[in-house]
Order: structure tokens, then sequence, then C-alpha cells
């Protein structure tokens, strides 16, 4: 199959990767509500489109903290691209270069942050970051982030623990063998009173720290580059981060694989756009599949958006190329469906180009990752308390 949109990419990768590799990357936590609703929340939103606009020419270009970009799209953080492809995160930074997008390299690579940033080239990258409890070790990263020309961290608040995420229980997953992180190679952390370091691994994720508001000073003291905080959902909390001094908030659920029954993003978006009232940029993730999408997320305030699985699976099914194809597919949508709403440029997007509608909006399309239940009665191994469950879960659709 030649595919034309990323849900034909997501059926190809299905097929590329290992039934264990597929779910560690398709799963949300638990009954995965979140994961579902990230994607189905973009129905309930209309597009108001204004006619007889000369929209020949269409510019998807923009700016995210300053830096200019070819389009409004970044690659997520997303850890171990190379369970995807063997060139891993290398693959995924030159395709992102050939897009004139950014890319949000994660803690947890497959491959450590210079190879990543050597990839790049001049290409911008953001580093997502998270807090150990052997702060030595952050310390560290910073420092190299530093050096190998990142132009922002961007701080991972949603993850104090790591959610329920059933499908790799059941799947007994864990890295192969000859798969680490990258940015650890040969290093551990150190905790309190131990003489040795313990190596970090797919379970222990290196041990974090939890974390609260008092944390944002000190990460101010230990880097000069600008601060973006991925994972607030709410106005309260984007309040407390502008109040903090942060330079970007990422509107983000960490894909529905946190805490089952949150926001879907594209819902959480104007309350965080209106509580911070143009003091810090706005980004979103979650749930993006189309160009309409992306439409939608800007019309709401949105100064770009990220995607992760969609990078995923045209890394699995063609490397680079795949990457690169992914990239294309959404900017050809865009640009057609900002010509078709009569927007010739992003900054002619604004909230009078949407109307959000009620619950009779909310249509949950066939088209989003099965849950893991369904999975299960597809391959004829639901149990009788599985099927109590789907319809609570179905219960919950209508």
């Amino acid at each position: 199959m030649n595919p034309i949109n990323l849900h034909d990419y997501e059926a190809l990768a299905q097929q590329h990767m290992a039934p264990a590799v597929w779910d560690t990357y398709a799963q949300g936590s638990e009954d995965e509500i979140t994961l579902q609703a990230n994607r189905s929340a973009y129905a309930a939103i209309r597009l108001r489109p204004q006619v007889l606009v000369d929209v020949r020419d269409c510019c998807t270009a923009t700016t995210v903290l300053g830096t200019p970009v070819d389009l409004p799209v970044m690659v997520a953080p997303a850890s171990v691209h190379k369970l995807a492809h063997p060139e891993g995160e290398l693959a995924t930074a030159r395709a992102a270069r050939a897009a004139g997008a950014l890319l949000v390299a994660s803690t947890l690579s497959s491959c450590s942050l210079e190879e990543i940033a050597a990839a790049a080239e001049d290409s911008p990258l953001w580093f997502q970051l998270y807090i150990y409890r052997d702060r030595s070790l952050t310390q560290h990263l910073l420092k190299r982030v530093e050096r190998a020309g990142y132009r922002a961290i961007v701080l991972t608040v949603d993850a104090p623990y790591i959610a329920n995420r059933e499908r790799d229980r059941y799947n007994n997953f864990t890295l192969p063998e000859g798969l680490q992180f990258g940015n650890f190679a040969g290093r551990g952390y150190r905790e309190s009173g131990a003489s040795s370091d313990t190596p970090i691994t797919w379970q222990n994720r290196g041990e974090r720290e939890i974390l609260t508001w008092e944390v944002i000073p000190w990460l101010r003291s230990a880097t000069s580059l600008p601060i973006l905080l991925k994972g607030i959902l709410t106005a309260e909390d984007a309040a407390r981060a502008v109040h903090a001094g942060i330079d970007g908030i990422i509107v983000s659920n960490h894909g529905g694989r946190q805490l089952d029954g949150v926001l879907p993003t594209i819902e959480a978006l104007p309350e965080v756009v209106q509580a911070v009232d143009g003091r810090c940029e706005v980004y979103v993730d979650g749930g993006i599949r189309r160009g309409t999408d992306i439409l939608k997320a800007l019309a709401l305030g949105a100064r770009a958006v990220l995607i992760g699985r969609p990078v995923i699976w045209g890394l699995s099914v063609n490397g680079e190329a795949g990457v690169r194809d992914v990239f294309r597919i959404l900017q050809d949508e865009l640009t057609l469906a900002m010509r078709l709403a009569g927007c010739p440029t992003i900054a002619s997007v604004d909230r009078s180009l949407v109307k959000v509608g009620g619950p009779e909006y909310a249509i949950w399309s066939s088209t989003v990752t099965e849950t893991w239940l369904e999975r299960k009665r597809n391959r004829g191994q639901e149990s009788s308390e599985d099927g109590i469950l789907k319809k609570d879960v179905n219960a919950h659709r209508r």
C-alpha cells in the first residue's frame, strides 16, 4: 500500500513492528480513555471558513520561541526510536531537518543527544528533560545539552510516577538486549549513601525526583536556556507557570499514557491559552493526525503542535524517508486546509475560525488505536471480566 495519510502509516507500522513493540508505542494507560479522547475530541470542533479570499500564495512558516520553522509541527519527545528502526533518532533528526521542523529530543533516546545534534546539523533542537534524584546526573545532562547547541529545555511535569500501562505488563516488555538509553551509556545514577551507580533501565528510568514548583528556580540556576513545561492541562497550573517565569507551555497528557481520564489536550488548550494571556507561547500535542487538526489547534491558540506516534510510524515503515513523508503529508494537508478555510498565512488563523460543538458532535472515530481489551477480543482472548470492562468502555463512548 502506498500511504496517502497518517492512518495508512499507522496500519503499515503495525505490520512492521513486533506486537510487543507496537503495544509499547501505541498504548495508553489503564482503559485508554484519554488515549482515544485525544483523537475524538477534534471531531467536536467545527471550522468556520472565510470565502472569497486570495489563497493562491499560502505559507505555513512560523516561529517557535523566535526560531523560524517551515511549518508549525514539531517532533514530540519519544523514547528509544531504535525500537522502530535501526537508525533511530538519527533518521528522525535528518527528516526533521529536511522538513524544516524542530525536533524535541528525549532524555530516554536510544542515540545520545550529541549524536542527534550532529545528525540535525544546523536544524533547531530542544531537549526534553527528566530531573533525577541524583541531581548531579541532571546537571551533567544540562551541560552536555548546552554544549551540543540545543536551544531550549522542555521539562516534563506530569510523570512523578509511571502510570499503569497494562499492555507493557501483559507483554512483560523490556528493552531488547543491546538496546540502551544513549544518553546514559556507561553511566548510572547514584542513590544517597550508595557507593556505586545503579544502571538506568526501562524499569527504573533512572529514579526520577518527585518535583514541586520549587524546582523551577533550581533549573533556572542550572541552565541559561529557555524553559518550557510539558504536561500542563489546567488554567491554574498555566497561571503558576507564567508566574514562575516559564518561557513556554506544552499542553500535553503524555499521549494518554499517564493519568487516564484527564482532559483531551485540544479540549484543555483554550483554558491554558486564556490563562497565559499572551505572556508565553503555548503548544499542544496528542491526537493530531490531519492538517485540519493542526489548523484547529492553531485557531484555539497554539503556536505550533507536536506529533509523536506518527513520527514513529513513518520511521518504522521507511526510516528517514518515512518520517519525511509524514511531514510532507501534514504540510500538504495543512496548506490545503488553510486555502479552503480562507487563511493564506499562519498569522491569519484565529479563534473566529472554529466553533466548539457540544457532546452531540463527539464522534468516536473507528481509526483510532484499539484499546487493549479490543485487541484481546480480536485475538480471541477476552475473558468474562474483560467483557464487563469493555461494556463499560462502550457505555462511556455513547
